[in-house]
């Protein structure tokens, strides 16, 4: 190789090293806009993380909510009464009495089973006893642990939500 050539081999090198490194980095607001189910599922490990009730009869659900704005103005909501009504038969949708804050919330997430979130155009909560669809505006606020039986399908469901101790 020419004595010329060689002092560009480092560089050469340098630079392809930065290339590769950055080739597996997915965009940052694609990422974020699409919250993928695993972000979402990985509250369960959070320290600060506050656990609330949702109840209907004798059937309980406990909900870990997620540390966010979103989530400690839902929380600041309680103790609610509502009436879960069916929408599209994945979720269980009712009106919040205000609508929740955005702050620091993706534009929109990629809900799964057992999610909680406020799907802010209409105000609502929405309970996903099914997979959804990436949906503009709907904000994570937290996740039933453990078995959602009993939530989903047709019809009405009456559940009184609080914190739990």
């Amino acid at each position: 190789m020419p004595k010329g050539l060689l002092g560009l081999v480092p560089m050469a090198l340098a630079m392809a090293s930065i290339a590769l490194a950055s080739c597996g980095q997915a965009e940052p607001s694609r990422q974020t806009a699409a919250a993928a189910p695993s972000d979402v599922q990985g509250i369960s490990g959070t320290q600060s993380m506050t656990m609330i009730e949702m109840v209907s009869g004798a059937r309980r659900w406990r909900v870990g909510l997620a540390d966010s704005p979103s989530s400690r103005d839902f929380l600041a909501q309680l103790p609610l009464k509502l009436t879960l009504k069916d929408y599209a038969g994945t979720e269980k949708i009712a009106d919040l009495p205000r609508k929740l804050t955005r702050d620091g919330a993706p534009a929109a997430i990629t809900p799964v089973r057992g999610d909680v979130t406020f799907y802010a155009p209409w105000g609502n909560l929405a309970i996903f006893y099914k997979d959804g669809h990436h949906s503009p505006g709907l904000v994570h606020l937290g996740r039933i642990e453990g078995d959602i039986a009993g939530l989903g399908g047709p019809g009405h469901l009456e559940v009184s939500i609080h914190k739990l101790p």
